[in-house]
């Protein structure tokens, strides 16, 4: 039977792929993010609104799983960071608040507020709501500001095991520049994946040469960060584990993880070739159209790469720079092995899901959403 450091690291292989799932249904957000800069008239705002609307609910459903995944299998890190950093969660959760509201009244009668001031909300949570998850992402290789004191689940009176170690809850995070970087490189990617799903989706030339303008602004503004989280990522201290459990400072942690796991190294470079052959393809061939399913298993197969070298490889995943030693690990934040044992045989079910998922997905995408079709189908 499968040891427990074993069940350790396959529910962070889990983690890791709904993370890369998460990014990658993003390009909702991203998709809504070009509302006003790709969407030139009514027509065509409309036309980008039904087609992310299609999908929202993928989006908020994967972002639920990933976090309902780390309550159960490392309920350490979903008590500190969910319970410390709340301004951040509260914020992105704000977003996603509005994103709903907005996909269901914008073009209802009686609108007060107007179309465009919804449309400006969901505009709003796709530039947001990609720049904060990937803030918060960024600080598992930085660190946060936060103690753990396990035995004070023990004191009645207050018996609370995690306690953050300033007034700003998460916030701090802006303050360090390679978090702020992670953020931006998530949410200019999933602008370029709205980019390209939409270019697959939508059948309206006009609507599809703005979008591939678009493509070309924001992808190359994601090249930019790209390099800059990868050189700031690859040539700093990271938080290793020693054989006794102790979290020490190592120099070049992340770049030792990419070359002591070479499977690891393979997939990040499979992911950003599959990532940068959807975008050159859909923008060097007029017709080429499908560019988004080559990036979205490139993105997946990126986003698991950087989560596998944030915590394999006796690294710290999610690292406490008030305390090192309270620092969280595979380890010393996960749950009972009775416990990841029962659930990863719920965990069978995931391909069945994603099975599900994919089918009824080509069903609704099967034909191109064109203007003509909004006026004999409900639309947002």
């Amino acid at each position: 039977m499968f040891d427990y450091i074993f069940l350790q690291h396959y529910w962070w292989f889990l983690i890791a792929l709904l993370g890369g799932l998460l990014v990658f249904l993003l390009f909702v957000q991203g998709g809504n993010a070009l509302i006003f800069l790709a969407g030139k008239d009514e027509a065509e705002r409309e036309l980008i609104i039904n087609s992310t609307g299609r999908k929202w609910e993928l989006t908020f459903t994967t972002l639920v799983t990933f976090g309902g995944a780390f309550f159960a299998s490392f309920p350490l890190f979903y008590s500190t960071s969910f319970g410390g950093a709340y301004w951040v969660w509260i914020l992105i959760l704000i977003t996603f608040v509005l994103q709903a509201v907005s996909y269901e009244f914008q073009g209802k009668a009686g609108n007060l507020l107007g179309k465009n001031a919804f449309r400006a909300f969901l505009t709003l949570n796709g530039c947001l709501a990609p720049l904060l998850i990937g803030t918060a992402v960024g600080t598992f290789f930085t660190g946060s500001q936060f103690m753990v004191d396990k035995s004070a689940v023990l004191n009645i009176s207050a018996p609370t095991i995690s306690r953050w170690a300033n007034g700003w809850h998460g916030l701090e995070a802006v303050t360090e520049p390679f978090n702020v970087g992670f953020g931006l490189m998530v949410m200019l990617l999933a602008i370029a994946l709205g980019a390209l799903y939409m270019i697959n989706n939508i059948d309206n030339e006009k609507l599809t040469a703005q979008l591939r303008r678009s493509l070309l602004i924001s992808f190359t503004a994601f090249l930019l960060t790209l390099i800059f989280v990868l050189v700031q990522l690859l040539t700093m201290e990271g938080f290793a584990v020693d054989a006794s459990g102790v979290v020490v400072m190592e120099k070049y942690k992340y770049l030792h993880n990419f070359l002591q796991m070479p499977v690891v190294f393979v997939m990040f470079l499979v992911g950003a070739v599959l990532l940068v052959a959807g975008v050159a393809l859909t923008l060097l061939k007029p017709n080429f159209k499908r560019g988004i399913w080559l990036a979205a298993p490139g993105t997946v197969l990126a986003v698991m790469a950087l989560f596998m070298i944030a915590a394999y490889n006796n690294t710290a995943y999610y690292p406490s720079t008030y305390d090192l030693q309270a620092s969280l690990t595979l380890a010393n934040s996960c749950s009972s092995e009775f416990t990841l044992r029962t659930m990863a045989v719920v965990s069978l079910i995931i391909p069945f899901v994603v099975a599900y998922i994919a089918y009824f997905w080509r069903q609704m995408d099967k034909k191109s959403l064109t203007s003509d079709e909004l006026t004999t189908t409900d639309k947002y």
